[in-house]
């Protein structure tokens, strides 16, 4: 059971509706918080978010998807109710593949499934071309499974980085913690994603608010404003994806990042990725609706989802 195993530990849950229950792993700095949904001995699966997002983001779709699947939905670091680094740390994809690696092992999770959207999808690429040992199905709600930049342009992205770091670093004595009233902290959260429903809204602030004197606080850290200085080409992404054995499926909202992302850097990164996964035969759908669909429309890519993960655990079958 979920209590007996070492290094994780259930919290009370202040909603049993759905059995869902809270998560807690140590990590050095302090811990990585989530939410738990099925059977203790499940097929495991983890769910990983979005960038500024946490793990409420999956309350929608968890729900809809088969109930004989073990779901743990994280919040990354410096999100919901997860610590934020040390001071001197920056937010990046390497990093956060070591985050899904320790809550793997604390689990004593061996080979599990990854559903990722977003950032979360980048990370579950990442993560199954270091350990392909390890995941069996990736699915990529409104992700590629990576991120590609230009490499003229890799110099002075580092360096911005690195600078507005130490700019932050400077400020950080005068900086306080802004306080907002509940109504006013949704509309900043609407404004950064014009595409999240009121309903998205009010799921994402459960674990994205403290309770502070004068009213409420935003939870994440905001050092992951900052640019991340850890930058792949697309000729280094296209040899990650290479060393992915997992079943994959992407979900492409119509629109959702690929317009966006098409927009900023031109198609030819995205239809290079896109292309390499049919080449090896996995399934690449477009769905109507935009960035948030999984949460702001779950029945939409539910039956996507539940089809993928239950074809691919009785080919596994069938194969052993």
């Amino acid at each position: 059971m979920m209590r007996s195993l070492k290094g994780a530990r259930h919290l009370n849950s202040s909603t049993v509706k759905q059995a869902v229950s809270e998560l807690s792993i140590p990590v050095p700095w302090g811990e990585i918080r989530g939410k738990v949904w099925g059977p203790d001995h499940g097929r495991p699966v983890m769910c990983v978010h979005g960038w500024a997002d946490n793990c409420g983001t999956f309350n929608s779709l968890i729900p809809l998807l088969p109930k004989e699947y073990r779901y743990v939905a994280l919040d990354l670091p410096g999100h919901g109710l997860s610590s934020h680094r040390p001071p001197e740390a920056f937010y990046s994809f390497p990093l956060y593949v070591m985050d899904v690696r320790r809550v793997a092992d604390a689990l004593q999770w061996n080979r599990f499934s990854i559903i990722g959207h977003s950032m979360g999808g980048n990370i579950a690429g990442l993560f199954s071309a270091l350990y392909p040992e390890k995941v069996d199905a990736i699915v990529l709600l409104d992700s590629y499974g990576f991120l590609p930049t230009d490499s003229k342009e890799i110099p002075e992205v580092i360096r911005q980085g690195l600078d507005e770091m130490l700019q932050f670093e400077a400020k950080a004595e005068e900086r306080g913690r802004r306080v907002y009233t509940y109504e006013k902290a949704a509309e900043r959260l609407l404004a950064a994603n014009p595409t999240l429903s009121e309903q998205s809204v009010r799921i994402l602030l459960e674990r994205g608010l403290d309770q502070v004197d004068g009213g409420v606080a935003f939870t994440r850290d905001f050092r992951l404003n900052l640019k991340n200085i850890v930058r792949t080409t697309l000729e280094q992404c296209l040899e990650f994806q290479k060393r992915i054995t997992a079943s994959t499926l992407v979900i492409l909202a119509e629109d959702g990042f690929e317009k966006v992302f098409a927009e900023r850097d031109g198609k030819k990164a995205s239809s290079a990725l896109v292309q390499a996964y049919r080449d090896r035969n996995q399934t690449v759908v477009k769905v109507p609706g935009d960035h948030h669909i999984h949460l702001n429309d779950a029945e939409v890519v539910a039956p996507l989802v539940s089809d993928f993960l239950q074809t691919n655990f009785e080919r596994r079958s069938t194969v052993a």
